[in-house]
Parts: C-alpha cells; sequence; structure tokens
C-alpha cells in the first residue's frame, strides 16, 4: 500500500460550499429507489462519517456506508455497484485524505451535494510523536495554527513511523476529538438544512443535541485525563494525534499511519527508550488490524499491550456500540494506562 497517497499534500481544501441548492421533495427517481420512500439517499464513505449522518439526519435520511463494518478503511478498494451508487446519492458525505479510491469515485461522480468533512474544521499537521505540550496556542486559537512551520515532525526515515503528517500534509482523524468533530457536526447539519429544508427544522434539533452530547464526552475526557502518571502513550497506528493534543498527552507511532506497517528496528529501540524515559506502561493496538507489532514490541520491553480504538469502523470485536460508547472506552483504556485518577 501506497502510504503517502494516504495524506492529501494541501491541508484544507478550502471552506466548504455550502451552497446547496433545495432538493425538490423526491421529484428524482433515485430517492424513491429501494423503498426508502422520501428519504434523502446519503452515502458515506466510512463509520465516522455514517455516524454523524443518522444521527444527524434521523428519520429523514436512508445512510449507506461505502466501508462495510470490519473493512480496514484505507485498504478500501470499491466495486463498479458501489461506484455507480455514489452518483445515485442525494447527499454524499466524506472525509478527504482518508481512502483515496473512495475520494476519487466521489470526485467523478457528480452529486452535487457533497461535503468534505475536512473542510469544516481545521487540520493540522502531526508526526507520530505529538504532545500537547508541545503547542503555545493551547487549545483556543486554532485557526490561528497554520499548516507550515511543522518541520520537526517531518518524516526521519522510510517507515520509522514518522511519515503520518508528511509532505505537507495534514492528519485526518479528526474525529478521535470530540470538539473538532463536533465542529464537523454543526458544518453537517447546516448542509443536510440545505439540502432538505422541508426537515431543516430536525436536523437542527438532532445537531443541537449531538453536539451537547459531544460535550459531555469532551468534559469527561478533560476530567479523566487531568492528573495522570505519565502523558505518553504508545500505539501502533498513529491516529490519534488530535486527541493527544487537545488533552496535553503525547503519542508516540511505533509505524505511523499504516496500522500493518512494520516499524524499523531502529524505531523499535527508540520507542523502547522512549517507554522507560516517559515511564509508558501500555503499547496500544487497534480491532480491525492485527496487534502482532504491539505484542512483540510489549514483549521486547515488558510493556503491557490494551486496545486503543482508532474508529474507524464497529465490528463485534468493538468495545461499545457506536462512537460515543468506544469512545468512552477508549478514555478508560487510556486512563488506565496513563495512571490517571
Amino acid at each position: 500500500m501506497n502510504v503517502r497517497r494516504l495524506i492529501p499534500t494541501t491541508a484544507v481544501a478550502g471552506a466548504v460550499v455550502l451552497g446547496l441548492t433545495a432538493l425538490s421533495a423526491c421529484s428524482t427517481s433515485d430517492a424513491a429507489d429501494g423503498g426508502n420512500g422520501d428519504k434523502l439517499k446519503v452515502t458515506t464513505s466510512f463509520y465516522p462519517m455514517q455516524f454523524l449522518a443518522e444521527k444527524i439526519g434521523g428519520e429523514h435520511v436512508a445512510v449507506t456506508s461505502l466501508t462495510k463494518p470490519g473493512v480496514e478503511p484505507h485498504d478500501l478498494e470499491l466495486t463498479p455497484r458501489q461506484i455507480g451508487s455514489i452518483s445515485e446519492s442525494d447527499y454524499v458525505l466524506y472525509l478527504k485524505g482518508i481512502q483515496p479510491a473512495v475520494d476519487d469515485a466521489i470526485q467523478q461522480s457528480g452529486v452535487k451535494n457533497t461535503v468534505d468533512a475536512a473542510t469544516l474544521t481545521t487540520l493540522e499537521n502531526h508526526g507520530s510523536e505529538v504532545s500537547g505540550h508541545d503547542h503555545d496556542h493551547g487549545h483556543e486559537g486554532e485557526e490561528e495554527h497554520g499548516h507550515e512551520g511543522e518541520e520537526a515532525h517531518e518524516e526521519h526515515s522510510e517507515g520509522d513511523g514518522h511519515n503520518h503528517g508528511q509532505d505537507g500534509g495534514a492528519d485526518p482523524h479528526i474525529w478521535l476529538d470530540p470538539v473538532k468533530y463536533a465542529e464537523v457536526a454543526k458544518g453537517v447539519g447546516k448542509s443536510l438544512e440545505k439540502a432538505d429544508p422541508d426537515h431543516a427544522a430536525d436536523y437542527k434539533k438532532n445537531t443541537d443535541a449531538l453536539v451537547a452530547e459531544l460535550g459531555e464526552l469532551n468534559t469527561a475526557y478533560e476530567t479523566g485525563l487531568k492528573n495522570p502518571s505519565t502523558r505518553t502513550f504508545i500505539t501502533t497506528h498513529s491516529a490519534f494525534g488530535y486527541l493527544a493534543e487537545r488533552y496535553g498527552l503525547t503519542q508516540q507511532g511505533i509505524a505511523g499511519i499504516d496500522p500493518e506497517a512494520e516499524p524499523s528496528p531502529a524505531r523499535i529501540q527508540e520507542i523502547h527508550t522512549i517507554a522507560e524515559k516517559e515511564k509508558a506502561t501500555t503499547v496500544f493496538f487497534e480491532t480491525l488490524a492485527s496487534g502482532k507489532t504491539a505484542k512483540t514490541l510489549a514483549k521486547d520491553t515488558g510493556l503491557k499491550t490494551g486496545v486503543l480504538d482508532p474508529l474507524e469502523g464497529i465490528t463485534e470485536k468493538s468495545q461499545g456500540a457506536d462512537y460515543i460508547e468506544v469512545m468512552e472506552s477508549n478514555l478508560a483504556a487510556l486512563q488506565k494506562a496513563l495512571g490517571a485518577k
């Protein structure tokens, strides 16, 4: 897999154009296809987008995700039928930079009401080491935090785990920060109101409810991670840069954005040294990828293993039934690993 293609070279494509013209009440034949009646036919790229569409759209939408449960989103290849289904959609919600095949198909689909979630919040560059203490902008003023000047996070050598925000690209894992995810939710709500004005009041009500829920989740993280024994956690998948920055933690990624990539011996030795110095206790792996690398590293360094879910899909192995529940499980796992009271 070409890791370099996973992150777009531009940090943010620009503010999303929400000049979505109102859809006439199911004047198109596709809206009625598949027995969906008058529901808005919504296609989403993978689980974090599906969750938003379902929570905000409620009873007025019929949501399809291009990434089936259990499939690693980064590796997704679309079938001709899936590509065709995109162009039949009334509304498409995706996150550019996670799935190149999806990005290409959506670009070619010609669907008028297409929203890229990456344009609804501020993206940043993150190396595999991301610390909330390295930035003097705190949690305010994120708009002013540019996408340049992150030279410290450029890759050191191929495959050593420092290639998450390479080539000036931005980290797309915005949904793992409840505050950024709430910003995206607000943008999705507004775009649905414009795409389907007949149900605008319901979309607004559902958006407000979800934003409030995400606010409670953020408070739980702030409170739960306030006084840890260590602020460093080690993970096989460098997906938690935004989460680390939000709550003053440091993420040490073993192998960058590709969860299946094998780390170099030099990187393993580096992680070993960091773990001793920072008193890290746990190597985290994820539910959709093999935990072999984490288990090998843990055995070599005397560390424990644990699951930290990047929430790219929900399966029977997930520690929760939806985004909120799995994020709560992630919080519990982090508290245990970091010694937070």
